[in-house]
């Protein structure tokens, strides 16, 4: 029996969605205008099991945020600020050391590095705390440095992109993480972070990451003044670079939390946008791998659910993340194994260990 659709507009959609075929740009606007929840998560759940079945994975990994001084002025970051003020931070290569081996022993899967555009780190501090990482940590992949802290590395190197790029893998860089893309259209660019790289940009720096052999995920901001075509727009030219490259590994759809920030006027996301942003994103998204659920941005409960509205992926255990908590998230900032493992099978799917390139994994049977 065929599921019945309350928006008869998602008809349509599911045949294309049943058969596998493309959703085009339109399809995605209809599907986020669409007060259907059920019927496009239903969708969703098509794709993502078509996909990776019922396997949902998660990582055991450390957040390690270097500084929150930074040369831009985001409208919508509650994390960055400057020298001098309450607050502000900025951590030796030694401290960064030692927060690695805080938790277990470093005894993790990955190091997860980003932080603000410092306006006086030499190149040479990125280089040797990627290389002391790997002295220490060989067995930890570390994925650092968003596309836009990446072209200021570039500009604070005096080197090209490639150049840096090449330097940075050499160095121990492993992978990079997917920040920095907030909403490509130039026009909410303008309102929410005109000092940063425009869409244009960060889609050429990932595509030049790419080509040095590296892996790279990608992300969207949701949930501030947007609208439903420059959310489905994003994708689109998300999937054209993935058509090119094949480079992208994992998709993570970034509500928005307006706490602290200079946006505080925009209330919270609901659920319902959180559930629909992901099954929008795994319906578009046809050639990513992976849709990750961020727990820490949308609450366990969320994520949990989200696992039938499109997400295979429920990150990781984090461990003291600080750029959501910044802007007033509520969750914890250590999510212990056992209880990601245990969310998953109580979802009805099977939880699945990973490293962050999915080539190691290893399948949660037991109790742990």
């Amino acid at each position: 029996m065929l599921f019945e659709f309350e928006d008869k507009a998602l008809d349509l959609i599911a045949d294309k969605v049943r058969a596998g075929a493309r959703l085009s740009l339109e399809d995605g606007v209809t599907l986020f205008n669409s007060h259907d929840l059920l019927g496009v998560g239903h969708l969703a759940n098509i794709a993502r099991e078509r996909i990776n079945g019922d396997n949902t994975y998660f990582i055991h990994n450390r957040h390690i945020n270097h500084t929150n001084i930074c040369v831009h002025s985001c409208r919508f970051c509650a994390f960055g600020t400057k020298r001098g003020r309450d607050g502000a931070y900025e951590k030796s290569l030694d401290e960064i050391f030692a927060d690695a081996e805080n938790y277990e022993g470093g005894k993790v899967s990955e190091f997860h590095i980003v932080g603000g555009l410092h306006p006086d780190f030499p190149f040479a501090y990125y280089v040797g705390m990627l290389r002391g990482l790997k002295e220490r940590f060989p067995a930890v992949h570390i994925q650092a440095f968003t596309a836009v802290e990446l072209q200021h590395l570039s500009r604070v190197a005096g080197l090209s992109l490639r150049d840096t790029l090449t330097v940075l893998r050499d160095a121990g860089l492993g992978s990079i993480p997917g920040g920095g893309a907030e909403i490509f259209a130039q026009r909410v660019r303008r309102k929410i972070c005109g000092e940063k790289i425009n869409g244009e940009e960060w889609l050429e720096v990932h595509e030049t990451v790419h080509s040095v052999g590296l892996k790279s995920n990608a992300t969207m901001l949701y949930g501030h003044v947007e609208t439903a075509e420059e959310r489905a727009d994003h994708l689109a030219r998300l999937r054209e670079l993935q058509d090119r490259t094949g480079g992208f590994v994992t998709f993570i759809p970034l509500a928005f939390h307006p706490e602290n920030t200079r946006m505080d006027h925009i209330p919270p996301t609901t659920g319902a946008l959180d559930l629909k942003a992901l099954a929008c994103s795994r319906l578009m998204l046809d050639n990513f791998p992976h849709v990750k659920a961020f727990w820490i941005m949308i609450t366990p409960k969320i994520a949990q659910l989200s696992l039938s509205f499109g997400a295979d992926d429920m990150d990781g255990t984090v461990v003291e993340e600080k750029i959501v908590h910044a802007a007033g998230a509520a969750t914890d900032q250590i999510f212990h194994k056992n209880s990601i493992v245990e969310m998953i099978r109580e979802a009805g799917r099977k939880p699945m260990e990973r490293d962050t390139l999915y080539e190691e994994l290893q399948e949660c049977g037991g109790i742990v």
